[in-house]
């Protein structure tokens, strides 16, 4: 479901609540590059912009707690922790987009997946139990999907899958609930650097 258009006037901005929300990017040609994944509690949209410069769409079910863009911009301007928790969450945005730069120019394609599941069971999983290190979660993206955030081809997203299943880093089940048993290990096949808290 989409949630907002390139080049679509914005009035409103959200906080996901709960869900993942895509972002991507249209060429001139018809394809589209996803550029980055959103998760709760971030906030969607592009203060001060009067036509959104993405697509936003809901990966999984999404809940958003909207707010009508003149009333978030009268918020920022009376409120200074409101503004310094957007200007935070921009930053954030900006060094995960650098982290992610490192991923998918630098990282083999062993080590891509193991930092997207990584940032998955982070991110989606609310129960994730940080004394046992363990996580689960229903997989946002399709294959295809993630090959196309990844910068690899669907075909060795499979067989990434299928090595960290066989070495007992993940378990999957109907083709898209993943269970990490430990983190720390997952971690590891990350090939280093600083990922998503």
């Amino acid at each position: 479901m989409e949630l907002t258009g390139e080049a679509q006037n914005v009035d409103s901005y959200s906080n996901v609540l709960s869900g993942v929300v895509k972002l991507s990017k249209s060429l001139s040609d018809g394809r589209q590059q996803i550029v980055g994944l959103q998760f709760a509690p971030d906030f969607l949209g592009r203060p001060f912009k009067e036509e959104s410069s993405i697509n936003a769409e809901a990966a999984t079910a999404v809940t958003l707690c909207s707010f009508p863009r003149a009333a978030v911009e009268r918020m920022m301007k009376a409120s200074r922790e409101f503004e310094h928790r957007l200007l935070k969450q921009t930053l954030n945005e900006l060094d995960e987009a650098r982290e992610w730069m490192v991923t998918l120019g630098r990282k083999t394609a062993p080590e891509k997946v193991a930092t997207f599941l990584l940032m998955m069971a982070r991110n989606i999983d609310s129960s994730l139990d940080a004394a046992s290190g363990s996580a689960s979660f229903d997989l946002p993206l399709t294959r295809a999907e993630m090959s196309d955030f990844l910068g690899i081809t669907s075909e060795t997203v499979s067989r990434q899958l299928t090595r960290l299943r066989a070495d007992g880093v993940i378990r999957i089940e109907n083709a898209r609930h993943v269970t990490v048993d430990s983190i720390s290990r997952l971690e590891k096949r990350c090939g280093g650097g600083r990922e998503r808290p």
